[in-house]
């Protein structure tokens, strides 16, 4: 199927033909009839991509900040190589998408296939969007006007913000898309509407919708006409739908305000207030938050839950609904704004001319419907022409893109020199960018067709993290070899499911290889303390410290159910090293966490974990969310027969007291992934075990999912 995508670093939109994608429990799929560019948001998109990188910093001083502060913890070149990687990564466009179910999602029973829908969906012929934020569309209502749905809720949300009531006065700033959509929702409320821009086109268009305007480019006062406008009052409110730099905006609403009146911020603008403008009319300001309440909620968006609408009449969803609704009544029109209409597979052509036509305003892209006797989309597209796998060494099927899948370990399999075949993301796209950039010969969304594979002889896993143990389970019973980004499980009975699996295969043939990435071990750093530690026969004490990062509440590895908790989720790769060091199996485990105390959300993600090992070691692992960027995020201390070792981000290793060594300092970090994925491949090209024997393995996940219980307050124990 076609997919709209724009790459960052030039600009450039481009059609891709990419998997179809599989519908998620909760979700619905669509094909896609119509969509709508809307203008500003979008047009804003394609001049930042086209924008130097001077200019993308500038817009951007937050990111440059982020990337300094990266800088002092990670080195130069890892920090460009991360710059280069996020721009090289092309996003979908898009975000106005009316289509026709084709597939509803467990957990969905009030949408059936068929159902004519609206959703926030991209440019795409098939679109996945959760249950929440795509509603169903009236009879009376044509796929045209339904695509004004998302834009028309914006404006909305941003009027519900306002209170209008009837008979009030309010100004609109910047009449683009949203912009008249606001102005013919505030006259629904009864309002009279002065709607401000510098654009003559738009200006007139809001006239013939029943607005008096004001354009500052033809001279005109906007806060002379606003005085008039109001009678002498000041207006009411100011709903600014405008996107600029300039604080403008929001100094003129607090200017031609009445006291006590209401500036609305639906669109974009500079924010240097003068306070004075504020306080003396004991002016409220509010920035509106896109469709309405359940945006960005994780647990509204993605799983489905909705709010009682006794306590919030209002979610995006239902705004939605009252988009369309204001449209079946004829008191929100659109076919005024439309002034183009492209098929959509002149789609990157149009987005090449955005700037270049003043006009432009609603632009639809139109989808030619799918024939009752076509095939259906495809959940697989090839990449490159076929080559021909050496089956006697490692063919690898990928299993999720992610960040880290494909910054670091597909490139880190590239380079051991992997026979890469296929890659599955349950979306589609994230499979087609990840697939042409490495040499896959395939993208798809169908997991399954890895397993069943002839051909795939090795399964990698890099998805979210309470997949990981089912997948494993799938490749051993597929008699495939199975490289697991950790945790390799989220609880004990899904641990020992594995091991029974594990234990189940037949004796009398060599077992499919199990490995988990934890590629610590295999840093050129490790390996050498390793090596100086392997003399040393008494215990050893070890204190690793990670100061891991804040992480927000509702990101989804801090959700138990799917990440299971950032001590499964990273800790894990301490537990794991502390094991190779110590060289001896875990007896003991005690772990301490920072107390809940109000204001903290988390508390899991700042403990103590203390490992005995039966040769007598010792360590401590300190997990730390609440630490400075400015520390290392890693640090590895070591301590044996009066000697002292210690490593910091992987780039610096000092020797106190260790004879004919005293340091290892390396140009960039090497945490390991390239020489973690050689030995795997190598161990499986050669006949031989998983590089980390299997018992380790087990031992090590079931430890870890230990001390996330014990930290949880849950004692279940291994």
């Amino acid at each position: 199927m076609k997919h709209l995508l724009q790459y960052l670093n030039s600009g450039e939109t481009i059609l891709a033909e990419v998997p179809c994608p599989g519908v998620r429990p909760g979700h619905v799929l669509i094909e896609t009839r119509r969509s709508l560019i809307s203008l500003g948001t979008e047009k804003m998109l394609v001049s930042f991509g086209k924008s130097g990188l001077i200019s993308k910093a500038r817009q951007q001083p937050e990111k440059v900040k982020q990337v300094l502060e990266k800088v002092g913890t990670d080195g130069l070149l890892p920090t460009i190589d991360a710059v280069r990687s996020k721009l090289n990564q092309p996003i979908s466009l898009g975000y106005c998408n009316v289509g026709v179910v084709l597939e509803v999602g467990a957990g969905v029973t009030d949408l059936k296939v068929g159902d004519r829908v609206a959703s926030n969906g991209c440019h795409g012929e098939v679109v996945q969007v959760p249950r929440n934020l795509c509603v169903t569309i009236p009879d009376a209502v044509q796929d045209e006007a339904a695509a004004f749905t998302v834009p028309g809720s914006i404006g909305l949300q941003g009027v519900r913000l306002a209170r209008p009531g009837l008979g009030e006065a309010f100004v609109v700033t910047g009449v683009g898309l949203i912009g008249l959509l606001t102005v013919q929702l505030l006259q629904a409320h009864g309002c009279r509407v002065l709607a401000i821009d510098f654009d003559a086109n738009k200006l007139e268009l809001a006239a013939k919708l029943g607005a008096e305007t004001c354009n500052p480019a033809a001279g005109e006062d906007p806060l002379a006409v606003a005085l008039q406008f109001s009678r002498g009052q000041g207006v009411d409110g100011v709903l600014i739908t405008a996107s600029t730099r300039s604080s403008d905006p929001v100094s003129q609403a607090a200017q031609m305000c009445r006291k006590r009146g209401r500036i609305i911020l639906v669109g974009v603008t500079g924010l240097e207030l003068n306070r004075a403008d504020f306080y003396e009319k004991e002016l409220s300001f509010q920035v509106s938050c896109s469709y309405g309440p359940g945006r960005y909620d994780p647990e509204y968006e993605d799983k489905g839950h909705d709010y009682p609408i006794g306590f919030v009449r209002w979610t995006e969803g239902r705004n939605f609904s009252a988009v369309l609704d204001m449209i079946e009544q004829g008191s929100l029109r659109t076919d005024c704004l439309i002034t183009h209409r492209y098929a959509f597979a002149e789609a990157p052509k149009v987005y090449d001319s955005l700037s270049s036509d003043p006009k432009a305003l609603g632009i639809v892209l139109e989808y030619e419907a799918a024939k009752n006797d076509a095939p259906k989309f495809d959940r697989r597209v090839s990449l490159k022409k076929r080559t021909a796998f050496e089956a006697s060494k490692p063919v690898l099927g990928f299993i999720g893109a992610g960040n880290y899948a494909s910054r670091v370990l597909i490139p880190a399999f590239r380079r051991a020199g992997a026979q890469i075949h296929t890659i599955v993301t349950s979306g589609g796209v994230s499979a087609y960018l990840s697939g042409q950039a490495n040499g896959f010969s395939a993208a798809s969304t169908d997991v399954d067709a890895i397993f069943k594979s002839k051909e795939i002889n090795t399964v990698v896993v890099a998805t979210r993290h309470n997949t990981h143990s089912r997948f494993v389970l799938e490749a051993l019973q597929a008699g495939k070899n199975v490289f697991v980004e950790k945790p390799l499980a989220l609880t004990l009975d899904a641990l020992n499911e594995i091991r029974d699996t594990w234990d189940a295969l037949p004796d009398d043939q060599p077992k499919p290889a199990v490995m988990v990435g934890f590629n610590r071990r295999f840093s050129p750093h490790i390996q050498k303390i390793k090596a100086l530690l392997d003399p040393i026969h008494e215990p050893k004490v070890f204190i690793f410290t990670m100061n891991a990062g804040h992480i927000p509440a509702d990101h989804w590895t801090q959700d138990p159910d799917i990440g299971g908790g950032r001590i499964i989720g990273e800790a894990c790769h301490y537990v794991d090293l502390m094991r190779f060091l110590a060289d001896s199996k875990v007896t003991s485990i005690q772990v301490q966490r920072m107390g809940k105390v109000p204001g903290v959300e988390v508390s899991e993600d700042k403990a103590s974990i203390m490992l005995g090992f039966e040769n007598g070691s010792f360590g401590t692992i300190h997990y730390l969310a609440n630490g400075s960027k400015q520390f290392p995020k890693e640090r590895i201390e070591v301590f044996a027969a009066g000697r002292t070792l210690q490593l910091d981000n992987f780039r610096k290793l000092r020797a106190y007291g260790w004879p004919g060594f005293r340091k290892m300092n390396l140009w960039r970090m090497d945490k390991g992934q390239n020489a973690c994925a050689k030995a795997f491949l190598d161990a499986i090209a050669s006949g031989n075990s998983s590089p980390i024997p299997f018992d380790q393995i087990i031992e090590v996940a079931g430890k870890t999912i230990e001390a996330a219980n014990m930290a949880s307050g849950s004692r279940s124990a291994f």
